[in-house]
């Protein structure tokens, strides 16, 4: 009996002891400790470029004219989503910003374009304009500005909010809506530039009035000093092999100059236009200058709390506007950004340490060949304009319907109704007989009533696009697509908007922490940005978001 109990309670011994082990194993083997990091590892500085109207073939269209440490650098070093588009139409400069920032698209984030028709209020809005703060900087109304029409947070929120506002997020750009969209509601700081007096400004939104490095380098006036180099041609004008145009009808005349060729008299301008260095490649040079400053000032990329600086590069958007993309003034200035971005980067390397801080680079919209080149080259290509349109609407429905005035405005390819005018007419008849007219216009493909778009008959991808872009609250009521390189314009230049390649393909890089270099050529989308960006920095996404990350980015688990 004795022999009998010690076996038994020996054996429960053996179990125990070996359950023990098992338990202590499987403890040990699913320990936080071991398992996860005892510290999440972040880059110091996440830096974000948005280069404005760059097309994504401005890659490579010039690449063996860049150096090796700009342009060439980014390509080399980075991981290139080849194939990056915009996914809503209408292309414009602030959905371009607040799409890349908050993940998301207008239908949800609101912003529809740089300007829209605000029905409930009866007016034109501007992105991102505000009466209820004032400028601060100057004494003009330029800085009468906020994010209070984005209805989203933004990937500078989320990391703000994620490091309990410990981290800082300084966002800078000549144009107001290139700062304000990608520094949302909660950057310590957004600044842009004042035409009016040279100045970088602010809104009391953000502070009552400017820190002393932001005073003193207006005191600067960078400007003038740019003017002093006025704008000639970086290389011989005989090396420009990548540009076919050059003193143009269809280019247009820099101010103060009666010509486009070089050189660009500037002098003149020295305490008396500060507005026109926009138009010059120097925008560019001066945009970079101030965001070194800041990075000093502002100690960003000094501690383990992560920090952003958003800049975006406005001029490369002016010029492209003015001259065109196939321009000998858009190759200089793509030419002189590579040498820019070289010094940045240098910068970046000495103050915030290379390998320390995650950079991206991509634009907000491409850009439309010139009709004008287009055509002297046997391609198809024209403009149209939204107040003739406008105008035949209402000739129209006063006939059938007998009522004036019915189309209040003609903005962001849509056509906006006077409801009230139309309050006893039938609006389904008036909206179905607007879509057949606009249809047999000139330059337009195709016209749909926006309220039945899900079922029309049109390419997926198209339809897609017009849905991302419809805001219910502020979008329109008939929505009209233009022929391929048709756009509403003058004889000069050209613009953007469109669904189509050359205004949707935009170039997406990123380079630095945890990048490993290489390349995809998978499909992905400008709402794609900050979702990556939260991923790799392990915080949340930005409320409105509906991007994936880009997973082959790097190596990170």
């Amino acid at each position: 009996m004795f022999k009998k109990n010690f076996l038994t309670v020996l054996l429960i011994v053996l179990l125990a002891n070996q359950a023990f082990s098992q338990a202590k194993t499987q403890k040990t083997s699913t320990s936080p400790a071991t398992k996860y990091p005892a510290k999440i590892d972040r880059p110091k500085l996440v830096v974000g470029l948005v280069v404005d109207q760059m097309r994504w073939d401005y890659l490579y269209k010039y690449y063996k004219r860049y150096g090796d440490g700009g342009f060439k650098r980014i390509i080399n070093e980075g991981f290139s989503a080849e194939n990056t588009y915009i996914p809503y139409t209408p292309t414009y400069t602030a959905c371009g910003h607040a799409s890349i920032y908050t993940g998301s698209v207008p239908s949800i984030n609101g912003i529809i374009g740089n300007n829209w028709y605000d029905t409930e209020l009866g007016k034109n809005m501007y992105c991102t304009e505000d009466s209820s703060v004032k400028t601060v900087g100057s004494t003009s109304k330029a800085g009468e500005m906020s994010p209070k029409n984005l209805l989203t947070s933004t990937i500078t929120d989320e990391l703000r909010i994620a490091t309990n506002y410990r981290g800082k997020t300084i966002a800078l750009s000549m144009k107001d809506r290139g700062s304000i969209l990608p520094g949302g509601h909660t950057a310590n700081g957004s600044y842009w530039y004042d035409g009016e007096t040279g100045n970088f400004i602010t809104s009391t939104f953000y502070m009552e009035k400017l820190p002393n490095w932001v005073e003193d380098y207006n005191r600067i006036k960078l400007a003038n000093k740019f003017y002093e180099k006025n704008w000639t041609p970086l290389y011989a004008l005989s090396t420009y092999v990548e540009s076919t145009s050059d003193n143009k009808a269809y280019e247009g005349k820099f101010k103060g100059n009666d010509k486009t060729t070089f050189p660009y008299t500037l002098s003149s301008f020295i305490d008396k236009d500060f507005d026109i260095i926009r138009t010059t490649p120097h925008g560019n040079t001066f945009t970079l200058d101030f965001a070194k400053t800041a990075i000093v000032a502002e100690n960003l990329g000094k501690d383990d709390d992560t920090d952003f600086l958003a800049v975006s590069l406005s001029s490369t958007d002016y010029i492209g506007h003015q001259f065109g993309p196939n321009s000998v003034e858009v190759e200089d200035t793509y030419l002189r950004l590579d040498k820019d971005l070289e010094e940045f980067f240098n910068y970046l390397d000495k103050q915030v340490g290379k390998g320390n801080y995650l950079f991206f680079i991509s634009a907000d919209h491409g850009a439309a060949y010139v009709p004008g080149y287009m055509k002297e080259n046997k391609l198809p290509a024209g403009t149209i304009s939204n107040r003739t349109l406008k105008n035949g609407l209402n000739e129209l429905i006063e006939r059938k319907f007998k009522v004036q005035n019915a189309v209040t405005t003609v903005i962001n390819n849509q056509v906006i109704y006077d409801q009230k005018v139309l309050e006893n007419v039938d609006f389904k008849a008036v909206k179905a007989a607007s879509t057949a007219w606009l249809k047999l216009q000139e330059g337009i493909n195709d016209a749909v009533d926006l309220s039945a778009v899900a079922s029309y008959p049109m390419p997926e991808l198209i339809k897609n696009r017009i849905q991302n872009g419809y805001n219910a609250r502020r979008s329109g009521d008939v929505y009209f697509i233009l022929k391929p390189n048709w756009f509403d314009g003058g004889l000069t230049g050209t613009t953007h908007g469109a669904w189509n390649p050359y205004d949707s393909h935009i170039p997406l890089v990123f380079m630095g922490w945890n990048v490993k270099p290489g390349k995809t050529n998978k499909v992905y989308h400008m709402t794609d940005i900050a979702p990556t960006i939260a991923a790799m920095l392990r915080i949340p996404l930005p409320n409105g978001n509906i991007g994936v990350p880009i997973t082959e980015i790097t190596n990170q688990k």
